[in-house]
């Protein structure tokens, strides 16, 4: 999500990239200061989940420009960052989406084992962690990684098979500005949060890359065959632009 403005004149002084804080909407956020030196225009970019501002200028610009050009947009920024649901920290007994379902996060610190899900007495599906408090969080990011690792090399493996062109590595991040991609070599990668989406989310997100084995843009011929791999292409993008960024704002720390 960014905003460009005017071209910047030459100044005489470096820009001030120390760190910084701006406020939008009553939360106080991280404003990070980029000099690119092949900028040509100040560029305002919120971070997926809205976890942060940055603004990337042209070189030696006054920190008192980058003021009046955060000032004049406030209300663009502030009708954003009230569209992004505010940072969620996963925390014993919260809720946590695993696959598109709500799962209530139960902690036994006194018991060892792996986490894991299972469905309570009330019905209601769970999600066990064990061991320490502090290390909760980590072990629910291993557990969704490991999860979504599997499930979406099964996936890889499927549409390759049904485009005949194989991956040639599927990686993991935890990328912000995008889901998956594909490179020229082959080379698949995907956000291991995809995992917090539901089944058919995932299957898209799949197909979506894999199709650009096959065509590498986003033309027709690419759409007719990410149709063709996963039929509800226009539901699932519809889910993740409406849901995406709760999941971007979920905190594992």
């Amino acid at each position: 999500m960014a905003f460009s403005f005017f071209r910047a004149a030459p100044a005489k002084h470096s820009v001030d990239t120390g760190p910084r804080t701006h406020e939008v909407a009553g939360r106080v956020l991280p404003l990070k200061i980029v000099e690119n030196p092949r900028a040509r225009r100040f560029t305002l970019r919120i971070d997926a989940g809205g976890k942060g501002l940055r603004v990337t200028v042209p070189p030696k610009v006054p920190s008192s420009e980058i003021d009046r050009f955060i000032s004049r947009h406030q209300g663009w920024l502030e009708s954003r960052i009230c569209q992004i649901p505010a940072v969620q920290t996963v925390r014993a007994g919260g809720v946590f989406p695993f696959r598109g379902v709500d799962h209530q996060i139960v902690h036994e610190p006194d018991k060892r084992g792996i986490t894991h899900v299972r469905t309570g007495d009330d019905g209601q599906p769970q999600l066990i962690v064990f061991g320490n408090a502090e290390h909760l969080s980590r072990r629910i990011a291993d557990f969704l990684k490991k999860e979504i690792k599997r499930e979406i090399e099964m996936l890889v493996a499927q549409h390759t098979a049904a485009v005949g062109r194989k991956a040639t590595a599927v990686r993991f991040k935890d990328t912000k500005s995008r889901w998956g991609s594909c490179t020229s070599k082959g080379v698949l990668s995907f956000s291991w949060r995809i995992g917090m989406a539901p089944p058919p989310v995932i299957n898209y997100l799949v197909a979506h890359e894999v199709a650009h084995l096959i065509e590498m843009n986003h033309g027709p011929a690419f759409w007719k065959l990410c149709h063709e791999l996963c039929p509800d292409t226009v539901d699932c993008r519809h889910w993740l632009t409406r849901n995406g960024a709760a999941l971007q704002a979920i905190e594992f720390s």
